[in-house]
């Protein structure tokens, strides 16, 4: 009879240990797949806010010169969209960031209208430096 309870006991108790292992597992395995899908949403916002600095440093340079903008307007509206999708996720995933990446996206929308070339410059360098702010605050958040 003890023999009987001692093995049920066993069993039991192996049961719920291979229990809390694989509920263990799952959750490691959940956080690893939430860190990669954060790491690709920063990596896709990243792109996308690159992309809209260049074509919208080649408009505003257009238009400073004078020359004809209209192709590279074009361009900056669909670099400017494709924005939108990729600041979203970041936003979602990873709200520690929701700040930085607003000020990045605006920072990149702030080239247009500039008044001169050094100040258009300036505001590359700046947009610049907050994406960079905004890869550095999404690896803390990611690390953590």
């Amino acid at each position: 009879m003890i023999t009987a309870i001692v093995a049920v006991l066993g069993t039991l108790a192996g049961s719920a240990i291979a229990h809390l292992s694989q509920r263990s597992h799952r959750k490691a395995d959940d956080a690893r797949a939430r860190r990669t899908e954060a790491l690709t949403a920063v990596a896709e916002l990243a792109t996308a806010l690159a992309n809209h600095r260049r074509a919208m440093w080649v408009r505003e340079d257009l238009r400073l010169r004078g020359e004809d903008w209209a192709d590279a307007r074009a361009e900056s509206h669909t670099t400017r969209s494709a924005i939108t999708a990729p600041l979203l996720r970041v936003q979602v995933l990873l709200p520690s960031i929701a700040d930085a990446a607003q000020t990045a996206a605006r920072a990149a929308y702030s080239l247009r209208a500039s008044e001169s070339e050094s100040g258009l410059r300036a505001r590359r360098e700046h947009a610049i430096t907050t994406t960079d702010s905004l890869v550095n605050a999404a690896a803390a958040a990611i690390a953590t």
